[in-house]
């Protein structure tokens, strides 16, 4: 059962990037072996992927795309929404989208075969899933860190009995990890 999937990283306080828009205190935070494996574990059950315009524009300078084409992190096909023109990523299944998530989310469940959505950001895109009720968990790698500001988590008011904690699980001194499952619409 195809089941779309909140995957980040984020502050204690609730941010996932910097007020610079940068990741660069994730990168500072020690990970324990096991926390190490939680990415490879998750992705290869990832069928399809979301993300905003700036998350991909991230992605395309962190990664170095503009300069090394061809070289796409993903290989699941990977729904861009943007309301602006972005730069192609030469042989990647990047599809490009505006407007309301619901009909694309339905393109996604289609093209991951079985296996999961996994909306990788922002947080104001990853809101407009829940919002429509799409959105069936939240899987935090919260790091030992306040950055005091950026961008945030889910710009959101979510509250139980909506909003559920499925595990909580420490991954030495820097990382913890919550597992939260969403069900219906805001």
């Amino acid at each position: 059962m195809t089941r779309t999937q909140y995957y980040t990283a984020t502050s204690i306080d609730g941010f996932i990037a910097d007020a610079d828009n940068s990741l660069g205190w994730l990168f500072t935070l020690r990970q324990t072996e096991a926390s190490k494996q939680e990415y490879p574990d998750f992705i290869a059950e990832v069928g399809a992927l979301a993300m905003g315009s700036t998350t991909y524009e991230w992605i395309l300078d962190h990664e170095g795309l503009v300069e090394r084409p061809g070289s796409w992190p993903y290989p699941q096909p990977t729904w861009v929404f943007t309301s602006r023109e972005l730069p192609v990523v030469p042989g990647a299944d990047i599809r490009f989208v505006s407007g309301e998530v619901a009909p694309v989310h339905a393109e996604m469940v289609a093209a991951a075969a079985g296996r999961n959505v996994w909306v990788v950001g922002g947080g104001d895109l990853v809101g407009q899933f829940a919002d429509a009720g799409l959105l069936d968990d939240l899987i935090l790698g919260v790091g030992s860190v306040f950055l005091g500001g950026g961008a945030p988590l889910l710009p959101r008011r979510i509250t139980p009995p909506r909003l559920r904690l499925v595990s909580a699980t420490a991954h030495g001194e820097d990382f913890a990890t919550l597992r939260y499952e969403l069900t219906g619409p805001a």
